[in-house]
């Protein structure tokens, strides 16, 4: 079959605005945005996302600009709205292990009643506590109280004034303490002088009055200290007869304030009787003393009264449905909540009201997105969310304290039970290394959502994609397009998938050249946007980009780099590449030249020998040789050097889009057939010769066809490709142009034969599919070699060729044996 030369319009898709169904994209801003070409991420996603299993949350892989995260944030929402709103999370002080704050979830909504409740509690304690202290009868038996037991001590400490003075010693108070001074016969005080100038005999008499006084002294005490307990006994009972009955009234009105049954009910009721006995303890803070002890007492009191406050660390009041969080910056804090400390004399102090939830704790009963790489970027917030979703339960810390040169207050919160639907975005790579290195994470997440690069395109998608056209144009304010414009979009999607039947899923370069091709209309002073404003939204985005194709072209242009585009030559053709910036990419000839002489080292690549080539193309080459073996075996051992190179490449040669190339310049080599110039070559080989198809075809193609426009086009010049990539053609309206006018020229083959015959005008040879013509003995043989071809055909001349290195090799290796031959 020969090689068939394309029509233009076999080179690219052209839509007719006819027919996608509008006139412009103001007629579909009210219809609803659709997963466009994404029903297998859908229907996973929706799989995920209702089923309430821990094990299945969602791992969203595909590439970066496929709406992985808006269009799973759009079904988070809708599914967070079949939800109930999750209960509020409060932490509360733990009376008895203060370190230990306690965990309490309440209905949604009721968090913050409770915490308005307790401060309405500890407001009223503050003012009605008081007021029943300063009351008549609550001072008129304190009073009682008081002076029942200062008569009773007053009696004691009489007898116990009597009895020291009996011993000539003199009792005195001061600072509630018992003073004794010793007595002279004059009534005044001894001084020391004075007592060591009595006889000894005087002062063993005082001694043993002293001693005899403060045994006396101790029994005073052990006198008045029951009639101490007894008053604050008594004092304290009247206080509790005076406050208990306000007590009890407001915490009972807390309890109906709260009516709905909770799972923790019970651990509520408990922790508020708890605050009832400790508030009970702390009576005698209400009470003002002394005006030095009243910042003390003060202070003491606001200390109590702060461990009944509640920390409401997630508030859901007002929520419909479950909530949604997005987290784009998941750092330990920000995810797994955190405990603030402050600084108090070099020692860092906290208490249960200053732990923060993060945003697994705000999730709770919802949806939470992470991004992957986000994940990976800290090892301590990987490790902890592993051990997380190993027992889905999250303790509430702070590793910086851990850390930290200063002194500090332990607080180890209680751990409490999240139920939360993960959603992971990351790459193809990603998901793979996690299913290969940590296999217990990965099994966490077992619903997949896999979003396609690309999708088959019906009316259905480029109605679907008009009406993305239409949501970018209201949300970003910008003018509608035209039937025609969004063609021209959907044109571009094709030509980014590389396939006349598919469409491109990175919806984000639509976005941006919806952006720029507004501006473009915008600045003409239009009201709409049409087709040649994406023209030359495209344009200008390709001149923003491509200085260095511009830049390889002058080189060429100049002869600093060497390609010829005309004339015929031996053993040289020129091959194509792509050059991938990232952003942009565009194609470039290159200069393919063999050389071929009598040896027995077979097909040298140069590029491997000075390791300027990749393992794609060694295999290429390989399986070149392994072709040109096939071709030749009739006449093997091949007596061959040949050598292949690329002419002014120092930067490396990658991929096996050049075998063509190369196999052509080869058999140029070997028949002595000339190549045209002013035809390049792109497409890889099978070991049976058949015509493989590349990538980047579209660049190639453009790459070589700007070459030859710069140099001045003659109608012969055009470009060879594989049959395969005859679909992936979607190339630039001035190339199609240029093949409608005969200026250039496209042509496809399916195997290399067909492509010999093309560039060296004659006829390939014997069919490579050929029984095997060699008689061998023993059993018929069932292998397929070429049988021996025309001596004027490409592989009869380079088996002539051959044949001559053979008696080359021969004679330079046994010249006797060949002179008797």
């Amino acid at each position: 079959m020969p090689a068939i030369r394309l029509t233009p319009a076999e080179l690219r898709l052209q839509l007719d605005p006819a027919q996608l169904g509008f006139a412009d994209t103001a007629e579909l801003a009210q219809e609803e945005l659709p997963w466009i070409g994404q029903e297998r991420a859908l229907t996973a996603a929706r799989f995920g996302l209702g089923l309430d299993h821990p094990d299945y949350h969602l791992f969203v892989l595909g590439d970066i600009g496929t709406g992985r995260s808006t269009l799973l944030q759009q079904e988070m929402q809708a599914a967070a709205a079949r939800r109930p709103a999750p209960p509020d999370l409060c932490y509360l002080h733990n009376f008895d292990a203060p370190e230990r704050p306690r965990a309490l979830r309440l209905p949604t909504g009721e968090g913050r009643q409770l915490r308005q409740l307790m401060l309405q509690l500890v407001k009223t304690l503050q003012t009605g506590i008081p007021k029943r202290f300063a009351e008549s009868d609550f001072k008129a038996a304190q009073d009682r109280l008081e002076h029942d037991y200062a008569e009773r001590e007053a009696v004691a400490y009489q007898a116990l004034s009597s009895f020291a003075a009996a011993r000539h010693f003199a009792l005195r108070r001061e600072d509630g303490q018992l003073i004794l001074t010793l007595i002279g016969p004059d009534g005044q005080g001894l001084t020391s002088a004075e007592l060591a100038a009595l006889a000894q005999e005087e002062r063993d008499r005082y001694d043993q009055g002293e001693r005899e006084l403060r045994g006396e002294i101790l029994r005073f005490l052990e006198l008045t200290q029951p009639l101490e307990r007894a008053l604050e006994a008594g004092v304290t009972a009247l206080r509790l007869q005076a406050v208990k009955p306000l007590l009890e009234r407001e915490l009972q009105a807390i309890r109906q304030g709260l009516k709905k049954q909770i799972k923790d009910t019970r651990k509520l009721g408990a922790w508020l009787e708890q605050v009832g006995v400790d508030l009970l303890e702390q009576l005698h803070l209400f009470e003002s003393g002394a005006p030095e002890d009243e910042p003390e007492r003060k202070e003491a009191l606001a200390q109590v009264l702060a461990r009944y406050r509640v920390n409401l660390v997630v508030d859901n009041a007002g929520a419909h449905g479950a909530p949604v969080i997005i987290e784009n910056n998941p750092l330990f804090r920000a995810l797994f909540g955190s405990i603030e400390y402050q600084s108090d004399n070099d020692v860092l102090v906290t208490d249960f009201s200053r732990i923060r939830a993060g945003s697994l704790l705000k999730a709770h009963g919802g949806f939470l997105m992470l991004h992957m790489r986000d994940l990976l970027a800290d090892e301590l917030v990987w490790e902890k969310l592993r051990r997380f979703l190993r027992n889905g339960r999250l303790q509430i810390e702070e590793p910086a304290v851990v850390y930290s040169a200063q002194a500090s207050t332990s607080l180890e919160p209680e751990a409490v039970d999240v139920d939360v639907k993960l959603v992971l975005v990351g790459s193809d790579e990603h998901y793979y290394a996690l299913q290969e290195g940590d296999p217990e994470f990965a099994r966490h997440f077992r619903a997949k959502v896999d979003f396609a690069d690309s999708f088959l395109a019906s009316d259905a998608t480029r109605r679907a994609s008009g009406v993305f056209v239409a949501h970018v144009c209201a949300r970003l304010g910008l003018p509608h397009f035209s039937a025609g414009a969004v063609a021209r979009l959907i044109e571009d999607s094709h030509r980014q998938a590389e396939d006349q039947a598919r469409q491109c899923a990175a919806f984000s370069r639509t976005e941006a050249l919806v952006v720029e091709s507004a501006a473009v209309a915008q600045a003409r002073g239009a009201r709409g946007v049409e087709a040649e404003d994406v023209a030359a939204a495209l344009q200008a985005q390709r001149h923003r980009h491509d200085y260095l194709e511009q830049r390889l072209r002058e080189t060429i242009a100049d002869g600093e780099r060497i390609i010829a585009l005309g004339g015929q030559r031996v053993g040289q053709l020129n091959g194509l590449t792509v050059i991938d910036l990232g952003d942009y990419s565009f194609g470039q000839p290159m200069k393919v030249t063999v050389r071929t002489v009598a040896g027995t080292e077979g097909l040298l690549n140069i590029e491997r020998e000075v390791e300027l080539s990749g393992p794609i193309h060694d295999k290429a080459v390989l399986i070149l040789q392994s072709y040109l073996s096939a071709l030749f075996g009739h006449i093997a051992p091949l007596a061959l050097n040949a050598s292949i190179v690329f002419e002014q490449e120092y930067h490396g040669v990658e991929g096996d889009s050049a075998s063509c190339a190369e196999l052509y310049a080869l058999l140029s080599s070997l028949s002595g057939l000339p190549l045209p110039q002013g035809i390049a070559v792109t497409g890889a080989i099978s070991p049976y010769g058949e015509v493989l198809p590349i990538g980047g075809v579209n660049e190639k193609i453009e790459g070589f066809f700007a070459v030859c426009r710069d140099a001045g086009l003659d109608g012969q010049q055009g470009v060879l490709i594989p049959a395969r990539n005859r679909r992936h053609l979607m190339l630039s309206r001035e190339v199609c142009a240029a093949v409608e006018q005969g200026r250039f020229q496209i042509h496809s083959v399916s195997h290399v034969s067909e492509g010999a015959e093309l560039l060296l005008g004659r006829h390939f040879g014997a069919d490579p599919g050929q029984s095997c013509p060699v008689a061998l003995p023993g059993p018929a043989c069932n292998r397929t070699h070429p049988a021996s071809s025309p001596e004027d055909s490409i592989l009869g001349r380079a088996e002539a060729t051959l044949q001559a290195f053979r008696r080359a090799c021969l004679r330079a290796t046994n010249p006797k044996a060949w002179r008797r031959r």
